[in-house]
């Protein structure tokens, strides 16, 4: 009991923090652009106000602390030590403690620490957080819906978009750093990464092309994306955008640097890869077998959606011998009275396909919807019966284009769109000789592009086995305890998998 005792002592010692911990915990906090510190009286040194004024409630922090510290009436002879705060300042959730993990936990989350003397360890941690930020009906999903999980996004408002970030990582190594872009406009531009982890070059690479930029105006995170991509002359997009922020902060502790820009919706994400335009959220809220299943079925739907109308125009203008005999007969009949050649035929039904999607996206959600429905059915079946178009093609369009939605990410999804049309043109050239053609070109481009200097294809060109376990599919937890190499994070190890087992193991014995 003595022993226990003791123990329970020494690590109630341990706890107990002095100057040079709360000052490490300040040097840290001050690497983000949105930590405030201020005296709240004249006398230097005296009264220190540390807090993180994306996280705390400003009305509160105006109207119960600095009014009360800049009264006439107040008498600063009275605050003899820090419990005395309890009776000052006139907000109920007032926590006197010199315990380190307390006050990095609480700060965290939105307290404000006030210390009477610059180097006092005892602190008071002021309740100022900002509950009403970030509810649901502010900020709902849209463009990247999943049916399992939080349905949280972005706004456009920058401030609140780091409030949320913050509340998702509670770290004090989750560094903010603005810059103001535009000369014009001035936008508010932060770059976000996690100290420790992310590797030092990412972040000069993004900080030294953002500074870069010389525009008068910039709207939106898109226009970001453009300016600073690696290569302006691909129709891939080499960083990541995304409105979520479970995407957001998974991408963080990974070891990427986070983009966004005031007035977008939108975070920035990079280094990317090609793969990572494939991955769901959803991915990581599904056991494993099924979210392996998935993805493979997204990939699938990619390669059918951008190759299979160019394979039908190489078959039934080049190859009719590699269709099969019990095709070759509904085939014929239903191409019989069409008067156009397959790639006519094709691009014909391609066209109509983008003008039901344009359409749909520019009216209404409901008329949109309407439209999508009803006149994606009228067009096609009266298509077929006045003879323009051939059922089966109808068919393979239809289903081409139900395959490029399963794209997570809507500017792959765009990109892959817009290559079908290319690959369209060689097959009805050269057949599948111009398909083969399109391959290998699309195979070199990939492999010659980079997102801030990581190549784009990696893990596949560079080829990095270890890092196959998170990319085609997604597999256990207990294999993707590292993170990703070919990011060259500062720290490999997400969690140790061995500790995991062994704890679970003890709990079960």
């Amino acid at each position: 009991m003595f022993f226990k005792q003791q123990f329970l002592k020494n690590k109630k010692d341990k706890q107990a923090i002095g100057p040079q911990d709360i000052n490490h915990l300040f040097t840290k906090a001050k690497k983000s652009s949105d930590f405030g510190q201020l005296s709240l009286i004249n006398k230097p040194g005296h009264f220190i106000l540390s807090y993180y004024n994306t996280l705390i409630d400003r009305e509160q922090f105006q109207c119960k602390v600095l009014y009360v510290f800049q009264e006439p009436s107040f008498d600063i002879g009275h605050l003899k030590n820090i419990e005395d705060i309890r009776n000052t300042i006139p907000i109920e959730d007032i926590l006197i403690t010199d315990n380190i993990e307390v006050i990095e936990s609480k700060f965290l989350k939105g307290y404000a620490i006030l210390q009477i003397k610059e180097n006092d360890y005892k602190c008071a941690l002021i309740n100022l957080s900002n509950e009403k930020v970030g509810l649901r009906e502010q900020n709902n999903v849209e463009n990247e819906f999943s049916v399992v999980g939080p349905q949280i996004g972005f706004v456009e408002n920058v401030d609140i978009n780091i409030h949320l970030l913050r509340q998702q990582i509670s770290t004090p190594n989750l560094i903010i750093e603005d810059i103001h872009i535009g000369s014009m406009s001035h936008t508010k531009v932060i770059i976000a990464y996690i100290e420790g982890i992310t590797n030092e070059q990412h972040i000069q690479t993004m900080t030294q092309r953002l500074q870069n930029i010389d525009f008068d105006v910039v709207f939106d995170s898109s226009q970001l994306h453009q300016i600073i991509t690696d290569n302006s002359l691909t129709p891939f997009p080499l960083l990541l955008s995304t409105e979520r922020i479970d995407r957001t902060v998974f991408a963080l502790i990974s070891g990427q640097v986070a983009v966004f820009s005031n007035g977008s919706a939108y975070a920035v994400t990079g280094p990317s890869t090609l793969l990572d335009f494939f991955i769901s959220p959803e991915d990581y809220y599904l056991p494993w077998v099924i979210a392996s299943f998935f993805r493979l079925i997204r990939i699938f739907s990619v390669l059918f959606s951008v190759f299979a109308t160019s394979i039908y125009i190489a078959v039934l203008t080049y190859h009719y011998e590699m269709i099969p005999k019990v095709l070759l007969g509904p085939l014929s009949f239903s191409r019989h009275n069409v008067p156009f050649t397959p790639v006519l035929e094709v691009i014909f039904l391609e066209l109509t396909i983008e003008l039901l999607r344009e359409a749909g996206a520019r009216l209404p959600t409901k008329v949109g919807q309407t439209l999508g429905i009803v006149g994606g059915i009228v067009i096609g079946q009266a298509a077929v019966e006045a003879a323009l178009t051939s059922n089966v093609l109808l068919i393979i369009v239809a289903l081409s284009a139900l395959a490029s939605f399963t794209t997570p990410i809507y500017k792959m999804s765009n990109t892959i769109r817009f290559i079908r049309f290319p690959l369209i043109i060689l097959a009805s050239i050269w057949g599948g000789l111009g398909i083969v053609l399109g391959i290998s070109f699309l195979i070199a481009h990939l492999t010659r592009l980079e997102s801030l200097g990581t190549p784009y294809t990696v893990p596949l060109y560079p080829f990095r086995r270890k890092d196959l376990a998170d990319s085609i599919i997604r597999s256990s937890y207990n294999a993707t305890s590292k993170r990703p190499s070919y990011l060259r994070p500062r720290s490999l190890w997400r969690y140790h998998p061995s500790d995991q087992i062994k704890k679970k193991n003890d709990f079960d014995d």
